[in-house]
């Protein structure tokens, strides 16, 4: 009867709705009898006396509690031995590119190219991430990356002191963690070089943020992107309040927190930890009057011990001393000294301020996108590089040189990588087909 075919019509239809949407929530693990559609796994949800609304609840109620809802799981082949590299699924590699660009699942024509096993294709694969990065979605690739890599997350948990910093609140917090993030997520929207990311000359700001950095004619609240025309003051990554605050201390600069933090984050030279037992610094210089930073940081570098590293990260830190622990410009230091932001590196290269430093950096490009390109793969993978992941480092940077370090070149170079390809049968499993899984971010 025409009734009873409209019915099972919409039965159907509902039907095939869920199962689309059990097939993007479980992803991966899509295959075989788990692609079997939930409700068809239990008796009760194919009663005749079960109504359609009971079933869409059952149904969405066994998808989040489904452990390969909440857990990625990255299936061994059965019978492959133990501690054996191996390419993973198609199926697993759409899950893994999802959760890297869109920090979620999935969407249809992924998985679509993954059934049909069409991701193996290089080509294939290209399209998929340039499509994937043009999305709007990856704006979580944006923001996530950023807040882990520039430490732009760690923002909440700053407190300058209230008492030497009476115009930071929580409005400036939020506005340079927005100002980074709007910043980032241009340059990969205009699919930019990564160099860019230090040479830039315009950012964004509010009426807030505007007046915090002397810069003139903005109002509201709303971000809007400017061009910086003063660039000894800003221009870049290094001159914003996001990074300036979050490597310094309360109540005053630190140019070897702000010194490590360029060597690790921008050059991919990480500092080792300080040796036990140093000794405090002088708070009073050679004429008894009190010690300057720079003052005090000198006794550690006439220190054999502790030598090695100052003479590293305090050069690059003391460029950045014309901005106070919460990134507004100086030209007066703690105490009332004119500020000194002149410095050289150990080789003798002498630099001064912003410009300065951001010349130097400019000079090692190759290591600071060397150093992108280890950040980005560290976030993909969800775990650290290893030392055998280092030449597909430098092969995915160097490729990327002939596209002038585009941000699409490092994302494609990764996605087409062996580290995010394949994986390591767990050597410590003693089962066939083993399921290892990965909490979804």
């Amino acid at each position: 009867m025409p009734g009873t075919r409209r019915a099972a019509g919409r039965s159907s239809c509902a039907s095939r709705r869920a199962t689309r949407r059990e097939r993007r929530a479980r992803g991966a693990s899509c295959r075989g009898s788990r692609a079997a559609p939930i409700a068809g796994r239990s008796p009760r949800l194919t009663s005749a006396r079960c109504s359609r609304s009971t079933k869409q609840v059952a149904r969405t109620r066994t998808s989040l509690a489904d452990p390969e809802f909440l857990f990625r799981v990255e299936r061994v082949p059965a019978g492959l031995a133990q501690g054996v590299s191996y390419r993973i699924s198609d199926l697993e590699l759409a899950s893994r590119l999802s959760f890297f660009i869109w920090s979620s699942i999935p969407d249809d024509e992924l998985l679509d190219a993954a059934v049909q096993g069409r991701l193996k294709d290089p080509a294939v694969l290209e399209r998929q991430v340039r499509r994937m990065l043009a999305d709007s979605r990856s704006k979580a690739l944006v923001d996530n990356f950023v807040g882990q890599w520039l430490l732009v997350r760690d923002l909440g948990s700053v407190y300058p002191d209230p008492a030497t910093f009476p115009e930071f609140d929580d409005n400036l917090r939020e506005a340079f963690e927005k100002e980074t993030e709007l910043f980032v997520e241009s340059q990969l929207r205009e699919n930019r070089s990564i160099v860019d990311l230090l040479s830039a000359d315009y950012t964004f700001v509010n009426e807030r943020l505007a007046r915090h950095y002397g810069i003139p004619n903005v109002y509201g609240s709303r971000f809007r992107r400017v061009t910086l025309t003063d660039r000894e003051k800003r221009g870049g990554l290094l001159g914003q309040g996001s990074l300036l605050t979050v490597t310094s201390y309360a109540n005053r600069t630190s140019p070897v927190v702000r010194g490590k933090f360029l060597l690790s984050n921008i050059l991919g030279t990480p500092v080792p930890p300080p040796p036990p037992n140093v000794p405090s610094l002088k708070d009073t210089n050679e004429n008894g009057q009190p010690a300057s930073v720079r003052e005090r940081l000198e006794q550690h570098r006439k220190n054999p011990v502790c030598a090695t590293c100052h003479s590293q990260m305090d050069p690059l830190g003391f460029a950045l001393e014309n901005f106070d622990a919460v990134g507004k410009w100086r030209d007066v230091a703690e105490g009332g000294s004119p500020v000194d932001a002149s410095s050289a590196l150990p080789n003798g290269t002498k630099f001064q301020g912003l410009t300065g430093l951001r010349d130097v950096l400019l000079a090692r490009r190759e290591m600071f996108v060397r150093t992108v390109t280890e950040k980005l793969l560290t976030y993909a993978l969800g775990r650290g590089v290893e030392y055998y992941d280092f030449p597909v480092i430098r092969r995915v940077a160097g490729d990327a040189a002939k596209d002038d370090y585009r941000w699409s070149a490092v994302v494609v170079g990764i996605a087409k990588s062996a580290p995010f390809q394949m994986r390591l049968s767990d050597p410590s499993s003693t089962k066939p087909a083993a399921a290892t899984s990965v909490a979804r971010r």
